[in-house]
């Protein structure tokens, strides 16, 4: 075995998306080459890699405006866990945000989160992870739920800004651009769809009532083709009856953290569903 006095630390590059999306594959995570290729462009995405230079471990820091950035991607390959490797890069990631004057949040699982409790992250906030299959064979959701256009996003993005908490313009252009992917609108809202590695990613959802949050989720499920994910933030529970009847069920829950803040950014009343535990 060898020691991780031969990692070498390095910055991830377009070279390294092959060896990324087999981590992430790996542990059956739903992250694709775009979305690795989009952490190594805007983000501070780091490695770890072997004498072979095998890419053996990841984590990834995406920073917005506002002050804060996001924490996510920290993998380590089944042989080289255990050994600190993941606290070593979190750490370089803490540092980067912490440079750039932004706090850090991530969002973790229950077991994660007791290893970021003692990095000094508190929790915020939570949500859960739903999963189960969509079809056009299954009842729409209410009217006024349309496609939106790529050259009419507007709306959309100053909604999200409003939401999240930090205007993310680049991410939800690059989820839009990809192959496959889409955006529904409705007059109080908007929900964003796009192919994961496992997946259908739902989300973000952003909805200003609980029948828009539920039209727009109903007609995004309807649209959608084979497994959906999405995460759905605590303060909107109470959608959990639809996506039962719907044939979804709980996979996991996450818990939303931060170090250096005391609050979530943004509106958790329009925060519907989240764009992943990857970006917040």
């Amino acid at each position: 075995m060898d020691d991780i006095e031969s990692l070498r630390q390095a910055k991830l590059a377009a070279e390294d998306i092959a060896g990324a999306l087999a981590l992430s594959s790996a542990v059956d995570w739903n992250q694709t080459a775009a979305d690795w290729a989009l952490f190594i462009a805007r983000g501070h995405a780091i490695g770890l890699f072997d004498p072979r230079q095998r890419l053996v471990a990841t984590a990834a820091a995406l920073p917005y405006e506002d002050g804060f950035g996001w924490i996510s991607m920290v993998i380590v390959a089944a042989d080289w866990r255990r050994r600190g490797l993941a606290r070593r890069l979190m750490g370089a990631c803490v540092e980067t945000l912490r440079r750039q004057g932004r706090a850090a949040l991530l969002d973790a699982t229950p077991e994660g989160a007791e290893v970021y409790c003692r990095l000094g992250f508190v929790t915020l906030g939570g949500m859960e992870r739903w999963e189960g299959k969509g079809g056009m064979s299954m009842t729409p959701g209410g009217a006024g739920v349309a496609p939106i256009a790529r050259d009419a996003t507007g709306a959309l993005l100053a909604a999200d800004r409003a939401a999240f908490g930090a205007r993310r313009d680049f991410l939800l252009g690059d989820f839009l651009s990809r192959p496959g992917a889409l955006a529904l609108g409705h007059s109080d809202g908007f929900v964003v769809l796009r192919p994961g590695q496992r997946a259908s990613q739902l989300g973000p959802l952003i909805a200003a009532s609980a029948k828009a949050a539920g039209d727009l989720l109903a007609e995004a499920i309807a649209t959608c083709h084979g497994a959906v994910f999405l995460d759905l933030l605590d303060p909107w529970k109470g959608l959990a009856p639809l996506l039962e009847a719907r044939g979804f069920r709980r996979q996991r829950p996450f818990r939303r953290m931060a170090l250096g803040r005391s609050t979530l950014p943004g509106h958790a009343t329009r925060l519907v569903c989240a764009a992943g535990p990857e970006f917040g």
